[in-house]
This record gives C-alpha cells, structure tokens and sequence, in this order.
C-alpha cells in the first residue's frame, strides 16, 4: 500500500476493530485540530491581537480556551476508549452505545466552547453553549457504561 493511502478495517472486522479504528482516528485527529488550535490562540495572544485579549472578549477568550483543552482531552480519551475496546473485548450493544455517545460528547463539548465564543452577549455565552449540557451528558454515560462492563469482563 503506497505511503500516502489510509489503511481502511477490512470488510471481515469485527464490530470491535471498527470501533475501535474509528476512536483512533477521532483521538488523532482532535489532537491535530485543537493542537493547531492551541497554537492558534497562542498566536493571537503574543501579537496581542485586540478580538482575542481585550477586556471585552475575555468571555470569547475563555471559551476559546475552554473549547481548546476539551478538544485535545478528548482526543486523548478516544485513544483510551479504542484501547479499552481491543484490550476488554467490548463488543455488546451497551459498549456500541459508549462508543457512540463518546464521539458525540468528543465533537459537542468543544463545538460547544468554540460557537458559543463567536458570539456573546455582554458577557455571556453565545446559543452555542446549549450543546456543552448535551455532550457532557453523552461523556458521562460513555463512561459509566464502560467501567460498568471492564468491571464485568474478566481476563482471558
């Protein structure tokens, strides 16, 4: 396979490989995106650019950040998630349900963040803080689901 191409599961995959190729490239690539982002923002802070740093936007400041470090965390947690799928062998339809909460609490948390720092109102959040709620719901659920099933699994 030539350098360039992205290896794909194999039609033959269990449910388990798949989700768990599909954490991984969530997990890289939020580390990419809120990795740029980061240093997008330090950017903006060392030019002292005016729409980032002043008084006025410190809540556009403080979501940018806030958007940024949930991004990156997890990121981090999708590569958690795809090792503990391998290594548990989580594949019941609760575990699938995880996996899937896991990816909408991982793009609504920081999508969140980022929108509602767009547009504020005098100090407030923008609308986009709405989804904040919703995705730390949907992390919290992908985590109570899987310790409850590692605490069921038992090694091999």
């Amino acid at each position: 396979m030539p350098k360039d191409q992205v290896a794909a599961a194999p039609r033959s995959a269990t449910p388990t490989a798949v989700a768990s190729l599909r954490h991984l490239r969530m997990g890289w690539t939020s580390i990419a995106l809120f990795g740029v982002m980061g240093l997008v923002l330090e950017t903006l802070h060392g030019f002292k650019v005016g729409a980032y740093l002043d008084v006025s936007n410190e809540t556009r400041r403080l979501m940018w950040t806030l958007a940024h470090a949930h991004g990156t965390l997890f990121g981090v947690l999708h590569l958690g998630m795809a090792f503990t799928l391998q290594s548990a062998g989580l594949s019941s339809a609760p575990a699938r349900r995880a996996s899937t909460a896991l990816l909408a609490a991982g793009v609504l948390l920081p999508a969140g963040f980022f929108l509602a720092g767009i547009q504020f109102y005098s100090g407030d959040p923008g609308l986009g803080i709405a989804l904040v709620p919703v995705g730390a719901v949907c992390a919290i659920y992908a985590a109570a689901v899987v310790a409850r099933l590692c605490r069921r699994t038992t090694p091999a």
